[in-house]
């Protein structure tokens, strides 16, 4: 009897049954590593920010005239998309914006380190960049802000230039730099696998091109000249560090050892990697770039680290596919045990900021009006989304008037230090539309109202001291105020 020979699987049917897979799996481990970002309202000022700005925009504010920030538009529109969709008074639906964006970061990676690599090496960029992406304080990697919406992008760019496709990365590094200006960095290892497809003419012209598009579109749509300034020329006060130097060191330190724990299963193979990093070039670019980003204005906060994790998750599984099976169970071992130490921190960890926001926005709540406009001088401004209170200025905390922002601990901090021009501007907030409420929230800290004339005679000429919330002292404008 002849042996009758088996036609062969088609590789489109290879490819579905290997995505068919994975997909669910990826989808159900992103949605794990983000069940702390439900359980609490905010968890940290950024959040708290990005709501404020987009309850102003849903209600008819322009960015960078009505409310400002240092960043660029696109996570503001986001918020502002999600609150016309579904209401400004829960973040959730943004949280499920923020898993559906580590998964597809997930899908990405997994994409092109199969498309490098094989299947297994597929299966294990994704899984290990979803283990070690809350690797952090979780006021860092559970919150829904900028640097979550970053990591698609900068996969994405990546993902495209690894296929050729030019202007589609181009658009991908703009939606990055989109996000926040330090998403830009991916701009480096897309440049180097431009130069490495030996066609730089051609694909630059496309690479160019598709990056202008959306940012001049984006500078068109709020304004060409606020544009400019929030999102490059106007934080040079930001980004110098003189004066609080071991302030500064000590929070890089710290984040990178957090950060260090949770790669634990991925450091031994990608530092084996150092030994063929020609191999593995346009990886050990975006991992450096991205340390660029991270080291950029020189503040380390710990969400900036999240830029790392992309690069190292490819970088590992780069060096995982030639070391025996053992040491791949090992790798993800590790990195799920690690994963669920962050996860349990998630979940259990007291937040007392948040709830000293929420007393205070209850006070607020209480002593005015939902019309009423309202001023808190601090650096919580989740106070006025938990308060329901519209803000008395565009500036939401008293970081932009002072340079506090930058998370400093002293030197550099005051009037002389804020972003320029913001003082006469922020005066005439006060006189056409003069606070009912001010909230003191500054604790002690260097930007204090004694540390602030202008601040200090708006008080003791126009209101009056009515009480205190844990620290924080509540001012009632006179009847003459």
């Amino acid at each position: 009897m002849l042996a009758v020979p088996l036609a062969p699987v088609p590789a489109q049917v290879t490819r579905t049954a290997y995505w068919a897979r994975l997909l669910p799996a990826l989808a159900a481990l992103a949605c794990v590593t983000r069940i702390p970002s439900f359980v609490r309202p905010l968890w940290n000022p950024d959040e708290g920010y990005l709501a404020v700005q987009a309850r102003l925009l849903a209600q008819g504010g322009h960015l960078y005239e009505t409310v400002v920030d240092r960043k660029p538009p696109l996570v503001p529109w986001l918020y502002e998309a999600v609150f016309v969709l579904c209401g400004s008074g829960s973040l959730a639906p943004v949280r499920v914006l923020a898993v559906l964006a580590q998964a597809l970061t997930a899908v990405l990676l997994a994409s092109l380190a199969r498309r490098r690599w094989g299947d297994t090496a597929g299966r294990t960029a994704g899984v290990l960049y979803l283990l070690v992406s809350v690797g952090l304080n979780p006021e860092d990697a559970q919150a829904a802000t900028f640097e979550v919406f970053i990591l698609p992008c900068t996969a994405a760019a990546l993902w495209c230039a690894d296929r050729g496709r030019w202007a589609a990365a181009g658009a991908a590094v703009a939606c990055a730099f989109l996000a926040k200006q330090t998403g830009g960095a991916v701009l480096l290892p897309v440049a180097w696998l431009l130069h490495r497809a030996g066609t730089p003419r051609a694909g630059a012209v496309g690479l160019a091109a598709g990056f202008a598009l959306p940012v001049g579109c984006a500078a068109l749509a709020t304004d060409p000249g606020g544009f400019l300034f929030w999102t490059v020329t106007g934080s040079a006060a930001y980004a110098s560090f003189t004066g609080s130097e071991l302030h500064v060191l000590g929070r890089c330190l710290g984040n990178t050892a957090i950060l260090a724990v949770a790669c634990a299963g991925l450091l031994p193979p990608v530092l084996r990697t150092l030994r063929t990093a020609r191999a593995a070039a346009d990886l050990w670019l975006w991992l450096a770039a991205s340390a660029v980003a991270v080291a950029a204005g020189f503040h380390f906060f710990g969400h900036y680290y999240l830029q790392l994790t992309p690069p190292a998750a490819l970088l590992a599984t780069a060096a995982l596919r030639l070391l025996p099976r053992e040491r791949l169970t090992a790798a993800v071992l590790t990195s799920a045990g690690c994963c669920a130490l962050f996860l349990t921190w998630g979940l259990f960890a007291p937040r007392p900021e948040l709830a000293h926001a929420q007393r205070l926005a209850a006070a607020l709540a209480q002593r005015t009006a939902p019309t009423d406009r309202v001023l808190v001088w601090g650096m919580h401004p989740e106070t006025y989304w938990l308060a329901g209170r519209t803000p008395a200025t565009r500036y939401l905390t008293a970081g932009l008037l002072t340079n506090y922002s930058g998370g400093r601990d002293g030197p550099q901090v005051g009037e002389a230090y804020a972003v320029r021009g913001a003082w006469p501007v922020f005066r005439a907030e006060m006189a056409a539309h003069a606070p009912t409420l001010v909230v003191d929230d500054s604790r002690g800290r260097p930007y204090a109202p004694d540390r602030v004339p202008s601040l200090r005679r708006l008080l003791d000429t126009r209101y009056e001291e009515v009480g205190t919330v844990d620290g924080a002292v509540l001012y009632a404008r006179t009847p003459h105020g």
